[in-house]
């Protein structure tokens, strides 16, 4: 389907789909924690519309009674009086405007903390087809049109429209004529009204979908600028740019379109609606049957009945664009994606003997990565994974931690299912150091205990000890408080990966995974992390992932794959004397890279 087709689609389902109440009770559900404040905002709200008929009321009756029969004294005690009334309508506001949107951003951080909590739990593999600037635009600006549901959507809504009645109800009750004559132009409005409503709809969610969009591109060619620095693609890149951020102004443009052409239109048919009213009721002032007062109170109602009625539209938008919005954080949210934790056996007293049992494993469908994969790992030993790119080496590492859900056989642990172990148990306890080590934006400290209050300092101090990066960690400003930027920017590549061992031995994880840790690194740094991974594998079962097949001569046995089957087993010194495909990796690497 084209992207044109596509854009279609959307907008004839946004046109099409009537004011979801379902959804909207799903929204709802938040303000339970919140009801005693929710009910005193929507008291406070009708209130205020009530309160507001007053002044005009009090005007009236001091325009009557104390201008036309002057009577100076009275004048200015009812001045006075709409004075205090205009104070007591202006705390009303106050509290009705702060406890609105106090319950939307109450609300709103509370679904973010769920959506949140969800997208944490959410299994890799729904990464992988999931563009990461989409899951920000959900979790933050499309959760904030949320908030306005409550803060400009619906108690407004309900003031409002409660406001607009009690108003003409006043209006009929003093005057049936000038009334009707006031509201002769309200049937034009409510047309213009629905065409405005059901425009902007449509093209708020084209704005929503571009605001996505944007996001999406930003965020991955930043996190890639090295890339198009590197293959000098910086102009094509910024035409891309240029071509996305045209579709998200256009998209705004045309909002701003429907708002300047109906603002307009509202402002005409209230000056048609005073105009009549200042001649009917001018005629009925000059002939006896309206008084001045009469006349004065219908033209302030006629400025707080259009103004409602103006923004009513603007507000049902509102409440249909958080009902937009909802629906997207509520499609992540109902999004099964997560790894099922049905396991209770805790993974802290595990030995580490690891089996995989006829083990097959497909990313997509049935295109198999591993395939009837079966080998045991006994408690302590070191195994070495080698193989070419792509053979399946990473995917044994995903399944055995739980990243990914293998289809068909069976991985043990000291002989149980790993199903059958509380996942954050067994998460906790298969510690993995990757080869692009990531880093977050904070100091070194946090970056090895991730804020894990049971690794204090001296527990890190002591890993980095063991580890033998204390003196470069010692050497940076601040030593451990010392921030590493955005994915660890302003450390070298071999640095990182020190951290990253660091990490894996101050959690002490039964059993240790090194997926290609020596690769893409100095000499310096790879000779520490050779040591270290000495240290860290010892007396405990580890799995080690190289390309370098210099780094894994020592392992007690070595696994070969190729094309996701495992085709040779044994040690160094069997597999060279087999002069099978380890023979041939090692001849051919050798070859290249001579050995001192």
């Amino acid at each position: 389907m084209s992207e044109e087709k596509q854009s279609r689609e959307r907008k004839k389902g946004v046109t099409g789909k009537a004011f979801s109440f379902t959804l909207l009770r799903r929204v709802l559900a938040y303000v339970r924690p919140y009801r005693g404040i929710f009910f005193l905002s929507l008291s406070i709200s009708f209130i205020f519309a009530f309160l507001s008929l007053v002044r005009p009321l009090l005007m009236r009756y001091t325009v009557d009674n104390y201008i036309l029969l002057p009577d100076p004294p009275m004048l200015l005690n009812m001045t006075m009086l709409m004075l205090v009334v205009l104070i007591g309508e202006a705390l009303v506001q106050f509290a009705d405007t702060y406890l609105t949107n106090w319950i939307g951003q109450s609300i709103i951080r509370d679904l973010r903390v769920d959506v949140y909590r969800h997208i944490l739990s959410l299994r890799l593999k729904y990464f992988d087809n999931t563009p990461i600037g989409m899951l920000v635009t959900r979790a933050v600006s499309d959760i904030e049109t949320i908030a306005d549901i409550f803060s400009e959507g619906l108690i407004v809504i309900m003031s409002d429209v409660l406001k607009i009645l009690v108003i003409v109800g006043v209006m009929f009750y003093f005057n049936v004529k000038l009334t009707l004559v006031c509201l002769s132009t309200i049937p034009i409005l409510l047309v213009a009204t629905n065409w405005f409503k059901n425009a902007i709809r449509v093209v708020f969610q084209d704005v929503r979908t571009q605001v996505s969009r944007l996001n999406t591109y930003v965020q991955e060619h930043i996190t890639g600028m090295s890339l198009v620095q590197i293959f000098g693609r910086e102009e094509k890149e910024m035409e891309k740019f240029e071509e996305i951020n045209a579709a998200h102004r256009d998209a705004n443009v045309r909002s701003v379109w429907y708002y300047s052409v109906f603002f307009p239109i509202v402002e005409m048919l209230s000056s048609a609606s005073l105009a009549l009213l200042v001649w009917w009721g001018g005629k009925g002032v000059l002939q006896g049957t309206v008084t001045p007062g009469d006349l004065m109170l219908f033209i302030l109602f006629i400025h707080m009945l259009f103004r409602p009625i103006r923004q009513l539209a603007d507000r049902f938008n509102t409440l249909q664009m958080g009902m937009v919005g909802s629906e997207r954080v509520f499609k992540v949210l109902d999004t099964k994606a997560s790894i099922e934790n049905i396991g209770s056996l805790g993974a802290d007293n595990i030995s580490g003997a690891i089996e995989f049992k006829n083990v097959w494993f497909a990313y997509n469908d049935e295109d198999w990565v591993l395939r009837d994969i079966s080998f045991s790992v006994k408690k302590g030993e070191k195994i070495a994974l080698v193989g070419a790119t792509g053979a399946g080496k990473s995917s044994v590492i995903n399944l055995l931690g739980r990243f990914y859900e293998y289809n068909k056989g069976e991985i043990l642990i000291d002989g149980k299912n790993i199903r059958d172990y509380e996942l954050g148990s067994l998460k906790k306890n298969v510690g993995v150091v990757l080869q692009d080590v990531f880093l977050f934006s904070d100091t070194i400290a946090n970056n090895i205990s991730l804020n894990n209050p049971e690794i204090t300092m001296d527990k890190i101090k002591e890993a980095a000890e063991f580890v033998g990066a204390g003196s470069f960690i010692n050497r940076l400003p601040g030593n451990y408080q010392y921030n590493v930027m955005e994915r660890g920017s302003t450390l070298s590549a071999g640095q990182r990966q020190l951290i990253s061992f660091i990490r894996a031995y101050a959690y002490d994880p039964r059993i240790l995974v090194l997926d290609e840790a020596t690769s893409s690194i100095d000499t310096e740094s790879e000779q520490l992390i050779q040591k270290a991974t000495e240290k860290l594998t010892r007396g405990r079962t580890s799995i080690i992932i190289a390309h370098r097949l210099a780094t894994i001569q020592n392992a007690d046995r070595i696994l070969v794959f190729e094309k996701g089957k495992l085709i040779e087993e044994g040690n160094h010194k069997e597999l060279l004397e087999k002069g099978g495909q380890y023979r041939k990796l090692y001849e051919m690497q050798f070859r290249e890279e001579p050995v001192a």
